[in-house]
C-alpha cells in the first residue's frame, strides 16, 4: 500500500505495515517552508495510518545540509520579530513532540552530512543507525540561534547534558563512530547495502509485537521525562494491559506448544 504525501516528503506503508518516510528536497535538503509543510503532513500520515514501524530516511549525497536560512530565519532576524520567532519554535517543537510519541517503533537512517533539523529528527526517533561516513552537527550558534525542535534536551538524555552543551555551543560537526561511543547513534551499519540494512532493521521491528512496543515506548518516555520511580509506577498497568492483546496471547500459546521463537504477530 502507497500512501502518497505532498511535497518534498514522501511516505510508503507497505502490505507488512512499514512505513518509509523519505525526503528529497534536492539539492541539500534544506529546510524550508515546504519542507516544514512536508514534514508535519508526513508526521501527520503517521499518525493517522498508524502503521507497525517507520523507517525515516534520505535521498541525496547528504541528509540534510541544515536550514534554508534566507528565507527561515532572515526575515524574522531582519525585523526583530520575537514573537513570531516564538510561534515558529513552538510548531517545531510540537512537530518533534508527536514524532517521538508515535506509538509505534521509528529507526532514522543517516548515510551522510546530517545538520540541525534533520539531526533534531533523528533524536526524536527510536533508533538511528548510521554508516561510519556519517557525520553529525547542531550549527544553529552560528547564526546567534539555539536548536528549536527539542534537539539539545533530547542529546543531553542520551549522551549527558555535558555533551550536548559541548555539541551545540561548539557548533561542530561529530562523526558517527564517536557518537556511537556517546551512545547517540545505535548502530552503525557498512556503507554498502545501508539502505537494505536499515530497512530490513525497521522490517524487523513492524513484524513484531506493535502493542509490546509502544509499552516499552511509554515506560521509557516516562522514565526519561519523570525519573525511575514515574516509570515504575506505570508499569503495572502498561504492562498488564498486553495480556489483553491478541498477539500476547498466540505468543503465549505458541510458546507453550511449540517453544520459544516461534511466534508470529500481527501488531493487534
Amino acid at each position: 500500500m502507497s500512501t502518497p504525501v505532498t511535497g518534498p516528503v514522501s511516505v510508503d506503508v507497505d502490505d507488512a505495515g512499514l512505513a518509509v518516510l523519505t525526503i528529497d528536497h534536492p539539492p541539500l535538503n534544506l529546510y524550508d517552508q515546504a519542507l516544514h509543510e512536508g514534514l508535519r503532513d508526513a508526521v501527520g500520515e503517521l499518525e493517522r495510518a498508524r502503521p507497525r514501524a517507520a523507517l525515516l530516511r534520505a535521498e541525496g549525497k547528504v541528509v540534510s545540509g541544515g536550514v534554508d536560512v534566507k528565507q527561515v530565519f532572515h526575515p524574522m532576524s531582519q525585523s526583530g520579530d520575537a514573537e513570531a520567532g516564538t510561534r515558529y519554535f513552538a510548531e517545531l517543537i510540537d512537530l518533534g513532540r508527536r514524532l517521538h510519541h508515535l506509538p509505534f517503533p521509528t529507526v532514522f537512517a543517516a548515510h551522510g552530512l546530517t545538520l540541525t533539523w534533520a539531526f533534531e529528527v533523528a533524536l526524536a526517533c527510536d533508533l538511528l543507525v548510521a554508516t561510519p561516513a556519517a557525520s553529525f552537527g547542531l550549527i544553529e550558534a552560528t547564526v546567534g540561534l539555539t536548536p528549536a525542535m527539542g534537539g539539545t534536551q533530547r542529546l543531553a538524555a542520551r549522551a549527558g547534558v555535558g555533551r550536548a552543551k559541548l555539541f551545540v555551543m561548539t557548533a561542530g560537526r561529530f562523526g558517527a563512530e564517536e557518537l556511537e561511543r556517546w551512545g547517540v547513534v545505535d548502530r552503525l551499519l557498512p556503507e554498502d547495502g545501508f539502505d537494505d540494512a536499515a530497512r530490513q532493521l525497521a522490517a524487523s521491528l513492524a513484524a513484531g509485537p506493535t502493542r509490546a512496543h509502544a509499552a516499552t515506548k511509554e515506560i521509557l518516555r516516562r522514565f526519561t521525562e519523570d525519573g525511575l520511580e514515574a516509570a515504575n509506577d506505570v508499569t503495572p498497568q502498561v504492562a498488564g494491559e498486553l495480556f489483553a492483546t491478541a498477539d500476547l496471547q498466540g505468543a503465549m500459546a505458541s510458546f507453550v506448544d511449540q517453544g520459544h521463537g516461534k511466534a508470529t504477530f500481527r501488531g493487534e
